[in-house]
């Protein structure tokens, strides 16, 4: 493989980069990356990459601007060196949550972010469990949109299995919710919130049965751990046996720890698609889930031009 395939690691991720390299079973390609005084980002490739299918892994997580802008002047840099085909890993999606306009005179980021990948040189991309389905549609190149729910999955069977209720914290989590819950044979609950502002929100009311249940609240992403922790208060105080949350993206920022270690959640899983900081590895209630072997097996498929998503039936 190593003959064919190219895999390269921005600086958002290197040790998942590592990771899904062991799992193919190749070195992670040679690359410089570094700054001038200003900040301006410098990428050098430091192999020939002419005529390759060529892999870059970087997830736009904090600093999201300069991962952001690392990840494209990576992709030119391919591009001018003639690389057969460059795939932009992805596996947190920066700028998601602005996917639609909610009033006037506020952006569509998700798109801008899809332009600028398309421009600086993408042929196609991969990312996990977006934070909105149509994100791919942003794209007029092809996109694998991935899901850890394999993974979670598999570790809620191994370790969750008494009486379970499925936890959806907002009506658009529901369908991914009651995917989780048919597989798991489990009740299904939702949260009804109001957002007032950007990462400030208010439990309301719970729909569905909880109580003497264990409770899993399912999301995509935790920033703030707002809406989270609110979630978990409120179905402490209907009655729910145990509290765990699940979700793909760590992002953990602000006072996101102090809030998850005073809340009455007992196990917050997450996946690796985000580095914790390391605030966030001591909080002895996160659990963190390796997606390396997933990525890795959508790399190959992609580049074997194999079925994707046979991965998730």
């Amino acid at each position: 493989m190593d003959q064919e395939i190219k895999l390269f690691g921005g600086t958002s991720n290197p040790a998942l980069t590592l990771k899904v390299c062991d799992y193919l079973g190749t070195q992670p390609g040679k690359i410089l990356a570094k700054t001038f005084s200003d900040g301006e980002i410098q990428v050098e490739i430091g192999e020939n990459i002419r005529g390759r299918d060529v892999f870059v892994i970087q997830s736009t997580s904090t600093p999201v601007n300069d991962n952001l802008m690392q990840l494209l002047i990576i992709m030119d840099a391919m591009r001018r060196a003639s690389a057969e085909r460059v795939t932009a890993v992805i596996p947190y999606y920066g700028y998601s949550r602005q996917d639609r306009k909610v009033k006037p005179r506020v952006p569509i980021t998700a798109k801008l972010v899809a332009d600028l990948i398309t421009v600086a040189g993408a042929n196609r991309v991969v990312s996990m469990d977006l934070h909105a389905g149509q994100i791919q549609g942003y794209f007029n190149i092809p996109v694998d949109n991935i899901f850890a729910a394999p993974i979670l999955l598999k570790y809620i069977e191994s370790n969750l299995r008494d009486d379970l209720v499925i936890i959806s914290p907002d009506a658009g989590g529901v369908e991914r919710a009651r995917a989780f819950a048919k597989r798991l044979d489990a009740s299904l609950a939702i949260i009804d919130k109001r957002r007032e502002a950007p990462n400030i929100s208010q439990a309301m009311n719970i729909i569905g049965e909880v109580k003497g249940k264990t409770a899993i609240i399912l999301d995509d992403m935790v920033d703030t751990a707002g809406t989270l922790t609110q979630a978990a208060v409120a179905l402490k105080d209907r009655g729910a046996g145990g509290i765990h949350a699940c979700c793909t993206h760590p992002v953990l920022s602000g006072p996101s720890i102090e809030r998850i270690e005073a809340s009455p959640i007992d196990s917050l899983v997450v996946t690796n698609t985000i580095p914790l900081s390391d605030k966030a590895k001591d909080c002895r209630k996160i659990i963190v889930l390796s997606i390396a072997e997933l990525l890795g097996e959508t790399i190959k498929r992609s580049h074997n031009s194999h079925s994707v998503s046979t991965l998730f039936v």
